[in-house]
Order: C-alpha cells, then sequence, then structure tokens
C-alpha cells in the first residue's frame, strides 16, 4: 500500500469515529434530556416542564413522545389516583407539544383520560404558540368539532384563533362555549352587553346563536330577565349597530319556524321581542306569522296571532290572509288561541262588514270543533253578521258547515242560518265499537340452531312478546336434546356479547359468582342468560340443584308471589339442561296470552310417554294452569284422552280438566287514600301444584312491608299474566299498587300492561276494573291511552261493566286518586272512537257522584270549588257529546242543581247541555207516541 493511500485511511477512520462519537454524545444528550423531561412530567412540575420543551428543538421533542405515551399508559391503571391528577397537566401539555400532527394533537388534547385533568390553556397556548399559523387554525378547527361533552376548553380554542388568524369555528362546542365564557364571568367586571361588545366576533358568533340545535336550552339557563340579561344585551347591540337587524330579525324568526322544545324555543322568542318591531316589519313578514299561528309552540304562536291580530285591526291584514290565519288556528288544541281568534274576528266584522262574505266561511270551519262552547262562540258570531253576506253561495256554505254542529246548537242554526233539520226519524244508535284483537297462535319453535341463535339474540337485544320468548325457550329445549353441541356453536356469537361471557378474563371470576347468589330472574333477558350460561358450562350444577330446591326468590315484595313461579320454572329448565334434557316443554302455550289448548296438551304427554322421558314437575304444573277449562265441551273430551294414558299425569291432568271451576276468593276494599283489593287463599292453586307454583295461591294484602321493589321492567308483567291465563284478577290484584301510583303519584308505564289485561280470558273483575280506572286518570297521556285501549277490548268482549267501572272512578275522583280533567281527556278519547254508549254508560254513575258533591260540600255551602269540581265542566261536555249522539233516556241525578246555577263558566253551560240533550230525547219520545196515537 501507498503512503498516499495509507494517510487516506487514516483519515477516514478519524472521520468516522468522529461521527460516530458526536453521534453516540447526541443520543445520550437526547436521553438524558428526555428522562428529565419525563421525571419533571412525572412530578407534576408544569413550570419545569414549560421551561425544558422552550429550550429543546422540534426533533428533540419528538424524541421525547415515545416515553411520554408509555407514561400516559401507565397512568390509565389508576386513573383516579393521587399520582395521576398530579401528573396529568404536566402530561398533557408535554404531549401535546412533542407532536407534530395536527389530527395526533388535537385528539391528546381531547383525550378522554385527560378530561378532568388538564393543563391550563394559557400553559398550552405558550407550549404551542410558535407552530406555524395553518397548523395551529388546523388544531383548532379539530377540537372544535368535538362533541360539548368533551370538555375542551373554550379560552385554548379561542386563543388558538386569536394565534392563527383563521376564521372563528361556529361549530356546537365553540359556541356553546362562548355563550358560558361570556355569560359566566360576572367576576370580571362588566355587563354582558359590554363583554359581547369588545368579541372580535361578535357577529359571526350571535349568528351561530339562531343555526345551533340545542343551544337555546342553555341560552334560556343563562339569559336571566333583567337589563343585564342576554336578551337586552343583544336588542341594545343591535340598536347601537353593532349587530345588524335585518340579520337578528331574520336569524329570530328563522329559528322560530324551525320549531323545538318551548324551553328552546321562549329565549328567542324574547329576544325577538326584545327587538320591538316596528309595524313595517311585522308587515313585510305576513306569511311568517302564519306559519307560527299554525304550527309553532303556543307562546309563540300566540304572539304571531297579537301581531297578525294587531295588523288586522289596523286595516293592514287583507280579510283573505286573515281567513288563512283562521283556518290555521281555529283546530289547534289550545282553546285559550281558537278563543282569541273569534274575539279578533268579531272586531273586524264589526268595523269591516265588506269583510263578511270572506271571514264567515272561515268562521264556520269551527262547526266541527270538538268542543261544544267554540261551537257556539262561533255560531253566535255568524248568526250576528250573516246578514252582512250578499253572496247567496256563501249564505248556502254557511247552512250546510251547520250540519256539523251539536244537536241542539243545529236546531237553532235551523232558524237562524236556514241549516236543513235533522231527520225525523233518526236511525237508532249503534256502537262502533273497534274489533277485539284476535289471539295469535304460536309459531313452531325454529327448525335449526341457526335460526334459533338469532331469534335468542334480536330477543336478548330488544326483548320480546310472550310468543317470542315461549317459543325460543322451547326451541333451547329442544336443539339441546337433539343436538347440543350444534346448538352450543350456533350460540356462541350471541354469548360472546353478553356482559358475563368475559367475566373470568376481565375480574378473574366466574358467571357462577353471580348466578350462586342471585336466584332473581327480572325479565327475559335475565332469564335467558342463565340458561345460556348453563348451556356453556358457566353455571354450576350445585347452583342448579340449589335453586331448584329453592324454587324461586321470595323478593319481599307484592310481585314476589309471580315472579316466584316465573322464576322456579326458569331454574328448573336450566337444571334438566346440564342433567336430563327434556325433548319439548310441556308447557309451552298454543297462543300468545299464554293459554294452552288441552287437546295440545294431551299429545305431548303422549309423546312423553312414547319416549320415555321423564315429565318435570314445575313445567308440568305451569302446563295445567295454562290449560283452557273454560270451554267445557273441549276440556272433557281432552280428559278422556288423558285418563286413557294410563300414566300419573295423564290422570292429573284428567282431574284438572274435569273439576269444576272455582270462584274468585273473598275479597275486601282497603280504606286508604288509593282504593286497593285484598284476597284470601285460593285453595285449588294451593295443594295441587308443585311447591314452586303454590305462591299463586297465596292470599293478596295490602303491599306494605317494603318499599322498594326490583320489578321496575314493565316487559316481566306480561310473562306473569301468562302463568294464570284464565285467571287475570288473581294477577291485577298483584299489579293494582303500582298500576295506581300512575294516577296517585304521577308515575310513568305501569298502565302499559292493561290491555293485555284486558285480552286475557276468564272474568274481568273488581280488580281489572280498578286497574283501568287508575288508567283513565294517568298523569302521563301514554297511559291514559293504554287504560282507553284496554276499555275498548273489555267492551268489544262483552266483559266490561260499566256501572262498575263509574261507580270507581266516582269514589276515586271525590278522594281525589283521579283528577276529573284527565279522566276527561281519556273518556273524549273513547268516545271519539265510536265507543259512545259505553262512554256514557261510564259518566252516567260517575257525575251524580260529583254533582252531588258539587251541591253540598263539607261545610254545607252550595257552590263548592274542591278537587271534584275543578275539571267537571269538561266531563260534562263528553257526557252530552256522547248522550247527543246516542239518544240517552232518564235524568241524571243532581244535573239540574249544577245547570241552575248563574253565570257562564263551563260547568253551567256543559249541565244546561247535558240537560237540553236528555231534555229533548224524551221529548222526542212523547210527541213520536203521540203522532203514533
Amino acid at each position: 500500500m501507498t503512503a498516499t493511500a495509507t494517510t487516506a485511511t487514516t483519515a477516514t477512520t478519524a472521520t468516522t469515529a468522529t461521527t460516530a462519537t458526536t453521534a453516540t454524545t447526541a443520543t445520550t444528550a437526547t436521553t438524558a434530556t428526555t428522562s428529565v423531561l419525563v421525571g419533571a412530567v412525572r412530578a407534576g412540575r408544569t413550570a419545569d416542564v414549560v421551561s425544558l420543551l422552550d429550550g429543546m428543538t422540534d426533533a428533540e421533542r419528538r424524541s421525547c413522545f415515545p416515553e411520554l405515551k408509555a407514561l400516559r399508559k401507565e397512568l390509565r391503571t389508576a386513573r383516579w389516583s393521587a399520582e395521576s391528577r398530579r401528573t396529568h397537566p404536566a402530561l398533557h401539555a408535554a404531549g401535546a407539544a412533542c407532536q407534530t400532527g395536527a389530527a395526533a394533537v388535537a385528539n391528546w388534547l381531547a383525550a378522554l383520560d385527560m378530561r378532568w385533568s388538564q393543563a391550563s390553556p394559557a400553559v398550552l397556548l405558550h407550549v404551542l404558540g410558535d407552530r406555524d399559523p395553518g397548523w395551529l387554525a388546523d388544531v383548532v378547527h379539530r377540537l372544535a368539532q368535538r362533541p360539548t361533552g368533551s370538555n375542551v376548553s373554550y379560552e385554548l380554542m379561542a386563543g388558538l384563533v386569536r394565534l392563527s388568524g383563521c376564521p372563528v369555528p361556529t361549530t356546537e362546542a365553540y359556541v356553546e362555549g362562548w355563550l358560558f365564557h361570556i355569560g359566566g364571568t360576572w367576576q370580571r367586571g362588566g355587563t354582558v352587553r359590554d363583554r359581547l361588545r369588545q368579541d372580535p366576533h361578535l357577529a359571526e358568533l350571535v349568528a351561530a346563536l339562531f343555526r345551533t340545535d340545542g343551544i337555546g336550552t342553555q341560552l334560556g339557563r343563562l339569559a336571566g330577565d333583567g337589563p343585564d340579561s342576554w336578551t337586552r344585551a343583544l336588542a341594545q347591540l343591535t340598536a347601537e349597530g353593532a349587530l345588524d337587524r335585518k340579520a337578528m330579525i331574520d336569524g329570530c324568526v328563522a329559528r322560530l319556524l324551525r320549531g323545538g322544545t318551548p324551553a328552546e324555543i321562549r329565549v328567542f322568542l324574547r329576544v325577538l321581542q326584545d327587538l320591538g318591531l316596528t309595524p313595517e316589519e311585522e308587515r313585510h313578514r305576513v306569511s311568517d306569522w302564519t306559519a307560527l299561528a299554525s304550527d309553532a309552540v303556543s307562546a309563540v304562536a300566540s304572539y304571531a296571532q297579537s301581531v297578525l291580530g294587531a295588523l288586522a285591526l289596523d286595516g293592514k291584514l287583507p280579510p283573505r290572509r286573515l281567513a288563512e290565519l283562521t283556518d290555521a288556528v281555529l283546530f289547534r288544541p289550545e282553546k285559550k288561541l281558537v278563543r282569541a281568534q273569534l274575539v279578533l274576528l268579531g272586531k273586524v266584522l264589526a268595523r269591516d262588514a265588506s269583510a263578511a262574505g270572506e271571514l264567515l266561511p272561515a268562521v264556520a270551519q269551527a262547526f266541527g270543533h270538538e268542543d261544544s262552547d267554540v261551537q257556539e262562540r262561533a255560531l253566535k258570531l255568524v248568526e250576528r253578521h250573516v246578514g252582512k253576506v250578499t253572496a247567496t253561495d256563501v249564505a248556502s256554505d254557511l247552512a250546510y258547515a251547520a250540519e256539523q254542529l251539536t244537536p241542539v246548537l243545529r236546531r237553532r242554526a235551523v232558524r237562524t242560518l236556514g241549516a236543513a233539520p235533522p231527520a225525523p226519524d233518526p236511525v237508532a244508535y249503534e256502537e262502533a265499537l273497534p274489533p277485539p284483537p284476535e289471539p295469535v297462535r304460536l309459531a313452531p319453535s325454529p327448525g335449526s340452531a341457526i335460526e334459533l341463535a338469532e331469534e335468542i339474540g334480536a330477543l336478548l337485544a330488544s326483548g320480546g312478546d310472550v310468543s317470542t320468548f315461549e317459543r325460543a325457550l322451547d326451541g333451547l329445549v329442544r336443539h339441546n336434546h337433539h343436538n347440543p353441541d350444534a346448538l352450543l356453536r350456533a350460540l356462541e356469537p350471541v354469548i360472546a356479547r353478553r356482559w358475563w361471557a368475559g367475566r373470568e378474563r376481565l375480574y378473574g371470576r366466574r358467571s357462577d359468582d353471580y348466578f350462586d347468589g342471585h336466584h332473581e330472574l327480572l325479565d327475559s333477558g335475565s332469564a335467558f342468560d342463565l340458561l345460556l350460561a348453563t348451556l356453556r358450562g358457566d353455571v354450576r350444577t350445585t347452583t342448579l340443584r340449589r335453586a331448584v330446591r329453592h324454587e324461586g326468590t321470595d323478593h319481599g315484595c307484592v310481585h314476589s308471589s309471580l315472579a316466584r313461579p316465573f322464576e322456579a320454572r326458569l331454574w328448573e329448565v336450566a337444571h334438566r339442561l346440564r342433567t336430563d334434557p327434556q325433548p319439548f316443554l310441556l308447557a309451552t302455550p298454543t297462543w300468545g296470552t299464554g293459554l294452552l289448548e288441552p287437546d295440545e296438551l294431551v299429545d305431548r304427554l303422549e309423546a312423553y310417554r312414547r319416549l320415555g322421558a321423564r315429565v318435570a314437575v314445575v313445567d308440568f304444573g305451569q302446563a295445567l294452569l295454562r290449560v283452557r277449562r273454560g270451554d267445557r265441551t273441549a276440556a272433557l273430551a281432552a280428559a278422556k284422552r288423558a285418563s286413557a294414558l294410563g300414566t300419573e299425569e295423564g290422570k292429573r291432568l284428567a282431574r284438572w280438566l274435569t273439576a269444576e271451576g272455582t270462584g274468585l276468593p273473598t275479597s275486601r276494599r282497603t280504606a286508604d287514600a288509593r282504593t286497593l283489593v285484598e284476597f284470601g287463599e285460593v285453595p285449588e292453586l294451593r295443594d295441587d301444584l308443585p311447591a314452586g307454583l303454590r305462591p299463586l295461591g297465596q292470599s293478596v294484602s295490602v303491599y306494605r312491608e317494603r318499599w322498594y321493589c326490583r320489578h321496575w321492567n314493565g316487559e316481566i308483567r306480561q310473562h306473569w299474566l301468562a302463568l294464570l291465563p284464565e285467571r287475570p284478577e288473581l294477577v291485577a290484584a298483584r299489579l293494582l299498587r303500582e298500576v295506581s301510583a300512575v294516577a296517585v303519584d304521577d308515575d310513568r308505564g305501569a298502565a302499559a300492561v292493561l290491555p293485555r289485561l284486558a285480552e286475557a280470558d276468564g272474568e274481568a273483575g273488581e280488580s281489572v276494573h280498578l286497574c283501568v280506572a287508575y288508567g283513565l286518570g294517568a298523569r302521563h297521556a301514554e297511559d291514559r291511552l293504554a287504560a282507553v285501549d284496554a276499555l275498548l277490548v273489555l267492551a268489544a268482549r262483552d266483559r266490561l261493566d260499566t256501572d262498575r267501572l263509574g261507580a270507581d272512578l266516582g269514589q276515586l275522583v271525590r278522594r281525589g286518586a283521579v283528577k276529573p280533567v284527565r279522566l276527561a281527556d281519556a273518556v273524549r278519547t273513547a268516545a271519539a272512537t265510536g265507543a259512545n254508549a259505553t262512554i256514557w254508560g261510564v259518566l252516567r254513575q260517575v257525575l251524580p257522584v260529583l254533582l252531588a258533591d258539587l251541591a253540598t260540600d263539607s261545610t254545607g255551602s252550595t257552590g263548592s270549588t274542591g278537587p271534584s269540581a275543578r275539571g267537571l265542566g269538561e266531563l260534562l261536555a263528553v257526557a252530552a257529546e256522547c248522550a247527543e249522539r246516542m239518544g240517552a233516556r232518564g235524568e241524571l241525578p243532581h244535573l239540574s242543581g249544577a245547570a241552575d246555577r248563574r253565570g257562564s263558566s263551563r260547568l253551567v253551560t256543559q249541565a244546561r247541555r247535558l240537560r237540553s240533550a236528555l231534555a229533548e230525547t224524551m221529548a222526542g219520545e212523547v210527541a213520536g207516541k203521540v203522532a203514533a196515537a
């Protein structure tokens, strides 16, 4: 090798060594920097962290991030520990500063695990402030897109907007943050108006208030009513010119037209009112006011109606537009708006006779209103101004419209409007009850394990009725007997989604740890959880055996005697799945109500004998409770076949079918604030059934022992009804207290069981009628509708005792358990279906009780205004409507006393209307007899 080559090689070696040494030194330095930064972060020394970050290059910051990410993962295991709370603010700032991607930084800043222990906005703005403005704009817009619950600081977002110079975001999160920032900084001095005036993005953010759904609720909470309120501030800034007046009015009106909850809309209405529109501004928006009067919430509709009314009285609203408004308002449910509109029309017609031709046909639309008071007001208005109409076609239209009036008002319209008189011999009234629901026969169990798994998955996800539950239960038993391995494979995807499937992996505990101590099955979902866990082997056989011996849990509430039999059967099915699979279940009903046809049960017992299968005692006992005995011909024929089987179960079934059905046990009513029913024991259900089902025969006492009850899920109640499909009274007595709560305590949802109670076979006695009575007085509309459905089903099946229901309702109203206004709404709904005679039969028992209280209260004075009198006018209106439509006969006790009272209150006018309807019917009958003679 030459000297030159040697020298070059030496130089190259020296350079490489120097580079390596430099790299090693840099790596060592970086490692040291990272160690110092992470140590400061772990110690929670945010000021030191900021100082370290200021002295680092971008490359050094990026090299620190893996360690920070590892620290964040470590802290997740103890998120609420003292160390975690101390470390997170510093970690929040360091992690944001040590990343370069805008999306990554936004995700880090809004991360769930750092939501409650963040760095201050000032710290974050400091460590991010040296970035490119475009990058900062990207970050802030990503943060602003987050949901409002992400807890992203408004001060941080506003600071990033200021640093980047980007357009202000107008997302829900940013606008809501701005709202609270302006409204919640009173301690810094100044008024809301002053703080708004100083905001450089005032116009954009105020415009966003009108576009952001849901923001009105938040604004309403902050708005206040004083001189420093939000609405007043916005109006004042508009008057000063800081906000564009036309844009503000457009925004308010557009928001009102879009609609929303009353609480949300009310604040925008206040803004509009505070703006103080001029008559010219109001006149240019006639179409908007008409639309609001037609469809907006009541407060907004009233405002729009008043604006249009003022224009009409000033002669600035053409009669055609006023007629359009009238068509929109007259059939709104708010009677106050309807009456105000008729008053307005009367004033306009008094000033301008030429408008009668266009306005009176609109008034006549009210002849078809459901409220007879509205009909009478409209008729008076038409009668007063019909002489101003010159066109014959308008007069004929008014006469034709009068046919919608009640019979009493229609007879008056014959004289004043030339309307056609009612037919002299009206067709006999026919009750138009909706047809009762047809019973639905259960389809066969799913034919394949995969189909069964799909149905069970759907049932677990969204629940199901008795038919769905019983089909899936029987299918599970059948497929487990036929091919348990194939069944388990098909069910694996369903099982994997259940909460208990990963219990051992997550918590180191088996599912049996839960089922071993909890025998309560509170709905169909928990029942199938038990069965699926049993199939997978997650429930020990000793647990199943102990539960079968235990025969259900005593829940300590009035429902225990219904819940225990339901649970006893399910635990028995689970035990047999493990120890002695059954070929199928005996108690699977034939119909969706839970009823089982006797011939079908005999066929199943015959198949059991042929297969040599052992009958499960609770399953067979449940089959006895479900088998139809009301059809005596079919029952006796099936009993003969059952006896011929020669098995013990066949003989028991024959005895059960041939036994005379026992009546209801002795009962008594409580005399407390709410009326409940207590039953004695039912020997038939106590002595002839396995122990797991005997609670059904226990006495029913008023539930006082325990205030807490776990049976809050209404889905289970349909399965309780299917336990005794021919004895709904025994179930209704146990449900009566919770059903009564929908009226007495304003609870929600318990009346949903009433239609199923009405569809059940068997006698509907006092418990069923009391349940329906409480449902008709429920606080919530959906519960009242359920009670109306039950009433109509009972009536259509000829099982409704209107005298009993009416007497019950009269006493409940008198005691204050049912409010007359709610009852009136329910019976009006029922009558609207065509059940006028049914509702009249109920009200003719209710009204005398309340009218008697009205005549003389507890102090002996006349004219009571107690709770039973409030809403009595509404009940009288429904009764009068029914009486007029069906031609009710006879007198109603104490009605004349109410009709003879002075004044024109709704109670008095409707009492007179009802008396007139009854008198007209009686007079018509007398006239008919005289003519016949």
